[in-house]
């Protein structure tokens, strides 16, 4: 952003996007909101991109929407209350954007997160945090509901009982809680939180293809909902097949037989079908 509210550096293949407002512990306005979607799909779109890290500059992550001013995430929904088609949710705009990104998206939460500061990484595929971190959903608190589709993803990620705790007081926890409930998967000192998922993304962006990583991170979230496991078997199926032809498993093997690293040479932008993932469980049989 031109305003240095969110910045953005790509360094061997890996994006980092930190949230800049170390002032206001990363409090996010909806303008933050959008240019945060912006800058995923630019990391998406870019085959130079292998992975996203998003993280916060200062000692918090992000302290959750700035209700301070106009530019709040609620002022559009606010303004348009009474209207027949309000303004859909911008935090679930960003996090359904993260869903369907074809690159996998880690969090280095550096400090505590309230609000949209966790639910926003719900979607993404791991989170590290900052031992001393404390985290909130302060949503009946204020008078809301929750966001960011976090009603879908929450449960998921720690399941029922413990969603329905955290969302209905409305209390705040600590990195520990966070970490027992698999809300975090690891918990470090703040300094070594955002190397620590530089070194899980440098493991990705190394060692794997990222047409095979794109499809594995849909899979494991699609057959999560899917009403049975014949449907997981039909559409790995249809991608085992796929995949088989590809030149990725040809230097897959070789590399394997020759004892060397693997370099892929399948990029997203040539060897995804086309509109996936946004429609990936009705396309596979057209891969």
């Amino acid at each position: 952003m031109s305003d240095g509210t969110l910045l953005y550096e790509v360094d061997d293949r890996v994006a980092t996007v930190t949230l800049n407002r170390p002032d206001q512990l990363n409090a996010m306005t909806l303008a933050m909101i959008h240019a945060l979607v912006a800058l995923i799909d630019r990391a998406n779109n870019d085959d130079g991109v292998r992975v996203i890290v998003v993280t916060g500059a200062g000692r918090a992550f992000c302290a959750g929407a700035d209700l301070s001013g106009s530019d709040s995430p609620f002022a559009s929904t606010t303004e348009r209350v009474s209207t027949d088609q309000p303004e859909p949710d911008a935090g679930g705009v960003l996090t359904l954007r993260i869903h369907r990104c074809r690159k996998p998206v880690l969090a280095a939460i550096n400090g505590s997160a309230a609000g949209v500061g966790v639910t926003m990484t719900l979607a993404m595929d791991a989170r590290f945090a900052a031992d001393g971190a404390r985290f909130s959903l302060p949503f009946t608190r204020r008078g809301i509901v929750p966001e960011s589709a976090s009603s879908w993803f929450l449960p998921r990620v720690v399941g029922m009982d413990r969603a329905l705790d955290w969302c209905l007081t409305g209390r705040t926890f600590n990195a520990q809680e966070a970490l027992a409930a698999g809300l975090v998967r690891s918990l470090h000192a703040p300094a070594d939180v955002l190397p620590e998922a530089m070194a899980h993304a440098r493991a990705i962006a190394d060692a794997t293809a990222p047409v095979s990583v794109a499809l594995t991170r849909q899979l494991l979230w699609r057959m999560g909902a899917a009403t049975c496991p014949e449907e997981a078997h039909r559409i790995e199926s249809s991608l085992l097949v796929s995949r088989a032809r590809s030149a990725d498993v040809q230097e897959g093997v070789a590399s394997f037989l020759a004892k060397r690293a693997a370099v892929f040479p399948d990029t997203l932008s040539r060897n995804l079908p086309s509109g996936w993932p946004d429609d990936a469980a009705t396309t596979t049989e057209n891969l």
